[in-house]
C-alpha cells in the first residue's frame, strides 16, 4: 500500500446479501458498470465472499462484498453461509437482495432482524423488476426495485446507498489531534527478523501519514539509534511512538519529560475502546492454571521464530502471572462466534480490520462477559508502563489516576 492508497481497512464496505439466484452478483456488476463477480444461472455460483475495492461515486473509496446464498443447503451449504453471516459483522451498509418474482420470505425477515441488533443500516433491493409485471407499489416503504440486467433502477438505489452510509467522524484521528504544527514525532521501529524486507508496515504508515496531515515533522528511527537520536533534539520531540514489541527498552531511552506510547495503543483509542481494553488487562491479576487466552489477530502471515503473537506474548504472560494458561490463536477474518470459554482476549491493534468490524467484536466481548485488551496495553501493563503509556490521552486521566499500571 502506497501513502496515497486509502487501506481496504478505511473503506466503507457495503454487503450484498440474499438467497441463491436472487441477483446479488449481477447486481454488484450493475452498480460498478463492470464485470465485477462472477454470473451464472447456476445456483451457488459464489462460494465464498468476494472482495472488491474500488472507487464508486458518488461514495468514494468503497469494498464492495458479494456473499454465497444464504439459502444454501448444499454440502457444503453451512459452512458458506456461516461465512456469509461473517460479512454481515463487516458491512457498514447491507443490501439485502430479493427475487422481485419471489418477494421476501422468513429467510430475509431473519436477515433483517439479524442486521436491527447489529444496528447496521439496510436498503431491501427487489432485484428483477424487468420480470415482474405488476409494478404497482414499486418504491413504497422504502425499498428500491431494480433490474440489474436492463439497468433499471441502480442510479436511484445508488444515490439511497449514499444517504444511507454512516458518515464517519472526521475529528477522529490516529494521532493528528494530539499535535500542532512543527511539532516534532519519534517513530520507532525495529527492524528484526519479523520486519517486512523493504517497505513499513501499515499502522506506521498511517501514523506517517497523520502526522503530515497534522502540518508535524516525523522522525523514524530504529531502537538501537533512539538514545542518540533524541540527544540530538535541541528542542524536545512531542511525542515518541514505538514498537510495543520494544516498548521497554524505548521506555527506559525515553526521558521521562517526553510522552510515549505505542503504534498498538494509537489503534486501540482510533478503531477499538480504548477504555474497555484498558480496563481489561487488569484480568491479569485473576488468572488462573488451565484458564483459555485467545489471541486474536486481523490479518494474517507468515510465523517467524520470535512471532509476538504466538511466541513472545504466550512467554510474557505466563513469566509475569506465574501461571500455566492455555492459549488459543485466531487469525485474519476467523474470529469464535462464542466467547464464553475465554478467561482473557488479547487483540491486535486491529489495523487490518475496519473499525465496524473490531467494534462488533468488543461488543461481543462485553455482552459475554469476557475482558479484552491488545497487543501494546498488554505489554505496558506487564512491563509496568501502563500509566506512562497513556498519559498522552485526555479521556484516559480518570484511569492513570485509579489502576493503571
Amino acid at each position: 500500500m502506497s501513502l496515497n492508497e486509502t487501506p481496504s481497512s478505511e473503506r466503507i464496505h457495503i454487503g450484498i446479501f440474499g438467497k441463491q439466484n436472487a441477483g446479488k452478483s449481477s447486481l454488484i456488476n450493475a452498480i460498478t458498470g463492470q464485470h465485477t463477480a462472477l454470473v451464472s444461472e447456476q445456483k451457488g455460483t459464489t462460494t465464498d465472499p468476494v472482495y472488491k475495492a474500488m472507487e464508486l461515486l458518488p461514495l468514494g473509496p468503497v469494498v464492495l462484498m458479494d456473499t454465497p446464498g444464504l439459502d444454501d443447503r448444499s454440502e457444503l451449504g453451512e459452512l458458506r453461509t456461516a461465512r456469509s453471516r461473517e460479512a454481515l459483522k463487516k458491512a457498514d451498509l447491507a443490501l439485502v437482495v430479493i427475487d422481485a418474482a419471489r418477494g421476501a420470505d422468513c429467510l430475509e425477515e431473519e436477515l433483517m432482524e439479524e442486521l436491527r441488533k447489529q444496528e447496521t443500516p439496510f436498503l431491501i433491493v427487489y432485484n428483477k423488476s424487468d420480470l415482474k409485471p405488476d409494478s404497482a407499489g414499486q418504491g413504497e416503504g422504502g425499498a428500491v426495485w431494480v433490474s440489474a440486467c436492463t439497468g433499471q433502477g441502480i442510479k436511484t438505489l445508488k444515490e439511497k446507498m449514499a444517504h444511507m452510509i454512516p458518515v464517519r467522524d472526521s475529528e477522529k484521528r490516529l494521532v493528528g489531534d494530539l499535535l500542532k504544527p512543527h511539532d516534532t514525532v519519534v517513530l520507532v521501529v525495529p527492524i528484526d527478523k519479523s520486519a517486512p524486507k523493504g517497505r513499513l508496515i501499515l499502522p506506521q504508515q498511517q501514523t506517517i501519514r497523520d502526522v503530515l496531515e497534522a502540518g508535524a515533522v516525523s522522525v523514524v528511527v530504529r531502537d538501537t539509534e533512539l538514545r542518540e537520536t533524541l540527544a540530538r533534539f535541541p528542542k524536545k520531540p512531542r511525542l515518541v511512538i514505538t514498537d510495543s514489541q520494544v516498548f521497554e527498552r524505548v521506555n527506559k531511552e525515553t526521558p521521562q519529560e517526553i510522552p510515549l506510547t505505542s503504534f498498538s495503543i494509537l489503534f486501540a483509542r482510533y478503531k477499538g475502546n480504548l477504555l474497555q481494553l484498558v480496563q481489561g488487562v487488569q484480568a491479569l491479576e485473576s488468572l488462573k492454571d488451565g484458564d483459555r487466552i485467545l489471541i486474536a489477530e486481523g490479518c494474517t502471515h507468515h510465523r517467524q521464530c520470535e512471532d509476538i503473537g504466538t511466541v513472545k506474548l504466550p512467554h510474557w504472560i505466563k513469566e509475569y502471572t506465574g501461571k500455566e494458561p492455555e492459549f488459543v490463536f485466531a487469525s485474519g477474518k476467523e474470529f469464535p462466534q462464542s466467547l464464553e470459554e475465554y478467561g482473557l482476549i488479547v487483540h491486535c491493534g486491529g489495523c487490518m480490520l475496519q473499525e465496524r468490524e473490531m467494534q462488533n467484536r468488543l461488543k461481543q466481548a462485553a455482552r459475554e462477559g469476557v475482558p479484552v485488551t491488545n497487543y501494546g496495553i498488554l505489554i505496558a501493563g506487564m512491563k509496568g508502563i501502563l500509566k506512562r503509556s497513556l498519559e498522552p490521552f485526555p479521556e484516559t486521566e480518570a484511569l492513570r489516576n485509579g489502576d493503571a499500571r
